[in-house]
């Protein structure tokens, strides 16, 4: 086998995982976002209807890429340590777009996370 199809034998395993690892990385940022916007409105506003509404569909959303995180973790052999990170990196607001980046720059580039 060539250097070639040795690289893209691993690349097809996790390309998908990490198209949807993407996807659900910016989701989660904007929906996060939308969250700090919700709480602002019910703690600062006293208006505590939006965050009712809005919570547990951020949550549903963040569940989602926990999965899918998960998933890609688990194809492309990332550390415990580098897993929980990238998990938590959707915890914070705009860390998930950070991390969304490096973690593609690294699963494209074949290093562990």
């Amino acid at each position: 086998m060539t250097a070639q199809t040795q690289d893209s034998a691993p690349t097809a395993h996790w390309r998908g995982a990490l198209a949807r690892f993407r996807i659900a990385a910016y989701v989660t940022g904007v929906g996060l976002l939308g969250l700090v916007f919700v709480m602002v409105l019910r703690y600062g506003f006293d208006n505590p209807e939006p965050s009712a509404v809005y919570s547990p569909i951020h949550g549903v959303l963040y569940m989602i890429y926990l999965v899918l995180t998960v998933d890609l973790a688990i194809k492309a052999r990332w550390s415990v340590k580098g897993a929980v990170l990238v998990l938590l990196a959707g915890c914070v607001p705009l860390v998930s777009f950070v991390a969304e980046r490096a973690v593609t720059r690294r699963v494209q580039s074949g290093q562990k996370v």
